[in-house]
């Protein structure tokens, strides 16, 4: 299988070009860019682009989209129905928890809201692209538009993405790669969710409200997520730079 990352130097958000062999269809995974370096490497494997599926609707995942359909227009855009309406490009829905056949390859749908509603990651080879529900040593937020619940994203981490085989790569939406078996192991969020570390019970202030830090965990971006409780017993995933503490 070839498979070929670009990261865009701001967002840190991951394209994949994953293709069968040379000289015949591929996939792209997301479009949040840059292309240029993508389009070396299609031209150089002898690839055609007919598919791009979209693991969610967010600008630094489908930025580049029109770059893309520039080069590939023929290419069919794919994403969750629920979120289709906020991609303009979008040609298909891609159904969750399904089995497709798609350049040569086998695709397994797998539904993981969380960050968003109709957040999809994509089983290919043992690969699975994660987009923004889980990261090396980070999970996802819940705080960002079309977001649903602390719990959907648990369950989608826990019950979902490392249910799979611990030999499973995980390439996740934002900078690199890792495994099942390192993120059950070394991510701070999932040992916590797994009863091998205990929870904080730090008062702070999260996003101006009073709160329980549960745990200041590490983000892709070299800052850090938080995992908050607010007064009420809900529990929440925020930006690291939006809690106050002592």
């Amino acid at each position: 299988m070839i498979l070929e990352r670009a990261m865009t130097p701001d967002w840190l958000s991951n394209t994949y070009l994953v293709a069968a062999e040379p000289g015949g269809d591929a996939l792209l995974i997301d479009a949040g860019g840059p292309m240029e370096e993508l389009f070396a490497k299609a031209d150089e494997h002898d690839l055609t682009v007919t598919h791009v599926l979209l693991t969610h609707h967010h600008g630094d995942h489908v930025a580049a989209l029109g770059e893309v359909l520039e080069r590939w227009p023929d290419a069919e855009v794919l994403i969750h129905a629920g979120e289709r309406e906020h991609v303009m490009g979008a040609t298909g829905d891609l159904e969750p928890d399904a089995e497709l056949e798609l350049a040569g390859l086998k695709v397994r749908t797998l539904h993981t809201p969380g960050h968003t509603n109709g957040m999809i990651s994509l089983l290919i080879e043992g690969n699975v692209f994660t987009g923004d529900t889980l990261f090396k040593n980070s999970v996802g937020g819940v705080r960002a538009p079309g977001s649903t619940s602390y719990a959907d994203l648990k369950r989608s981490v826990m019950e979902v993405l490392l249910a799979l085989p611990p030999e499973t790569i995980i390439r996740p939406g934002h900078t690199d790669p890792t495994t099942v078996a390192d993120e059950l192991e070394n991510n701070r969020f999932v040992r916590v969710w797994r009863g091998l570390d205990e929870e904080g019970t730090e008062q702070c202030t999260a996003l101006g409200e009073p709160a329980t830090l549960v745990l200041l965990g590490d983000d892709y971006d070299g800052g850090h997520k938080a995992w908050v409780r607010w007064p009420d017993g809900r529990d929440d995933i925020v930006p690291g730079s939006k809690v106050e503490r002592g």
